[in-house]
């Protein structure tokens, strides 16, 4: 049957028109409601327009990814009850408009983080890159997070001064503008992307998380499961929490969906097939104690969403990505697991047997250079990515159908 061909799509602005997409024998779109804020609910008649807006192109609404889960709801704040039911309410007007899949994470204020957009690698192409000590750079002396030094080792600390010692204010600004705004405006970050004060608006963000560490942050992860999955449930959706990318912690800020403990941790929050995973072999890649493989196999009945691309890990916490097929992780195998899960699904009953992939992120090649596009999500860099893989599905379904 195969992995359902899906495709980010950021909405009017992308570059990518449906129409193309289409072309590209991508089966279901991946997508939200980017103009709603956080926190707000999303009306049937925006949902059912976008839908309409897909389905005119030969393609459906696979999954929604994000319904952002705002800040309040992770710290639990005093607005608790009134950001919670709003989720709730989204949730049932997706399912009224038959969207079976929300993906959504729970990472403190940073969504995710790269210290170079434009990192070449070896073919000329362009990816990102996340060093670790030009991070502590950032973090220690440019955004002069109080105490921030505590949370790095010494030789981080004096890579951290040496990078630090030969960057010019302009490229000083160019780093904590791209942490802080160009890898976050477009999926709805904490800061206002027009702000002047950027960088003291995301330290009074990171300062609502004083009192906030994993064991916090892990009570109000549950708490949120447990009001939102029998809503869910009774809608018929299939909830999957995004890996934490990367998957430690930075700026101070607990991080809780990192580990095979971490996921099964969140697995035992709820035992429904509606609290699941989105397994992003990208994100978990990234730390080195992490096998990808028997990850995939523990929580294969639970994975609803699969992201696929690599990465290449450096020393210390750092890494780049590289191309789908070649890098730190075993496309081959963990794409083996998830073809025989849904064989399994298939047998069982189960509704939701399409299991949708997309070629998260890819190398910016070709044209692309000629094209505007989010960070991370170049139009042939990931189309070389999503032949690849499917390429790849389609010869495993051949060897799994002639052993069986």
């Amino acid at each position: 049957m195969a992995l359902e061909k899906t495709w980010r799509w950021f909405g009017e602005q992308d570059s990518v028109p449906l129409i193309y997409i289409r072309q590209m024998g991508v089966e279901g779109i991946v997508t939200a409601l980017h103009h709603i804020n956080p926190g707000e609910i999303w009306p049937v008649e925006e949902i059912m327009a976008a839908k309409t807006k897909i389905e005119k192109n030969g393609m459906r609404w696979s999954v929604v990814e994000s319904l952002p889960v705002s800040e309040g709801i992770k710290i639990h704040s005093a607005d608790y009850d009134r950001l919670i039911e709003n989720y709730r309410q989204s949730l049932k007007n997706l399912g009224k408009c038959g969207i079976d899949t929300v993906c959504y994470n729970f990472m403190p204020v940073l969504d995710w983080a790269r210290t170079d957009l434009h990192f070449m690698n070896r073919n000329g192409g362009e990816s990102m890159l996340f060093d670790y000590p030009t991070f502590a750079a950032f973090d220690i002396h440019i955004l002069k997070r109080k105490d921030a030094s505590n949370d790095y080792d010494d030789p981080t600390l004096r890579k951290a001064e040496e990078i630090i010692a030969v960057m010019t204010d302009g490229q000083k600004e160019e780093l904590a503008h791209n942490i802080i705004i160009v890898t976050q405006a477009f999926i709805n970050g904490a800061v206002d992307q027009n702000a002047t004060d950027y960088k003291q608006q995301f330290l009074s963000y990171l300062e609502t998380y004083k009192d906030v560490g994993k064991d916090e942050l892990r009570k109000n992860l549950s708490a949120f499961l447990q009001d939102v999955v029998p809503v869910a449930e009774e809608a018929g959706i299939n909830l999957c929490i995004h890996a934490d990318d990367p998957p430690f912690p930075l700026l101070g800020l607990p991080r809780i969906a990192c580990t095979l403990d971490d996921f099964r941790w969140i697995i035992n929050r709820h035992d429904s097939i509606s609290n699941g995973l989105t397994f992003c072999t990208g994100s978990l890649s990234c730390r080195d104690d992490n096998d990808l493989v028997k990850m995939a196999e523990t929580f294969a009945s639970r994975i609803h969403f699969v992201h696929l691309r690599n990465t290449t890990s450096l020393p210390n916490r750092s890494f780049y990505e590289s191309d789908h097929l070649h890098g730190s992780v075993d496309m081959y195998s963990v794409i083996k697991i998830l073809l025989e899960e849904q064989a399994c699904r298939i047998k069982k009953g189960r509704k939701d047997i399409r299991m949708p992939f997309r070629p998260d992120h890819g190398l910016r090649i070709l044209d692309d250079y000629n094209r505007t596009a989010n960070p991370g999500y170049p139009l042939y860099g990931r189309l070389k990515g999503l032949a690849e893989i499917d390429g790849m599905q389609q010869a495993i379904e051949r060897i799994i159908d002639k052993g069986s």
